[in-house]
């Protein structure tokens, strides 16, 4: 097994705002009224297990597709990537409220394009949600020569994608790569050939869950 993918916090650095603002609304209330003060300590434990960013372990294998999110498997199919134009495998992971909303890596690879599209809002646990709501792209480059896509989806009440990585960057499996608030979906597009470790239903955790292997190594020019 490998070392934990990054070291962090427990709460993700993108809910330190949020966090502070909520506790310190509900200190202020508490002095008030104590019973007043109940829903707004109840939103600021929400808000914490929202933000957690628990440390992972990622198994070995270089031709392992780790899962980039928490959530649940909603889609493992044949598509075309109109990322990467290609024929691919589709597998999709659906985060609720409750789940880990950190995004990592699902392969070590070289960032070869980012593009954001604006869209819609609906939610992200539909198949149209792919392509039509606001969405992030990354399209990455194995060492072993394959191409794989992750692509950020907002949902219903997401209102915004982070993704810090960067074209030409190289990322290694499981790095935190982005965040995405309040419900939302990430979209892993594989070659034709590589073999799903999940099915529709499974529920899969950030960099400690396989989605898939890599077919094997192609031949790589110099």
């Amino acid at each position: 097994m490998n070392k934990p993918s990054y070291p962090h916090p427990l709460i993700a650095r993108e809910g330190w705002p949020f966090l502070a603002g909520i506790v310190l609304i509900s200190i202020l209330v508490s002095f008030w009224s104590g019973w007043a003060s109940i829903p707004f300590w109840l939103l600021s434990l929400f808000v914490l297990q929202f933000f957690r960013d628990p440390a992972r372990i990622a198994p070995d294998g270089e031709l392992n597709v780790l899962s980039p999110a928490d959530g649940r498997i909603v889609t493992v199919e044949e598509v075309h990537d109109v990322y990467a134009d290609r024929a691919a495998l589709k597998i999709s992971v659906f985060m609720n409220v409750f789940n880990v909303h950190s995004n990592r890596s699902p392969v070590k690879g070289q960032v070869q394009s980012i593009e954001y599209f604006p869209g819609k809002f609906f939610n992200a646990a539909l198949d149209k949600a792919s392509l039509e709501n606001e969405r992030n792209a990354m399209v990455l480059h194995t060492p072993q020569g394959h191409v794989v896509t992750a692509v950020q989806v907002a949902g219903l009440v997401a209102k915004r994608i982070l993704c810090y990585a960067k074209p030409a960057e190289h990322l290694y499996a499981g790095q935190r790569y982005g965040f995405i608030r309040f419900g939302s979906r990430v979209d892993v597009y594989l070659p034709l050939g590589s073999r799903p470790r999940v099915a529709i239903g499974d529920k899969v955790s950030a960099t400690s869950t396989v989605l898939a292997e890599l077919p094997a190594p192609i031949d790589v020019p110099n």
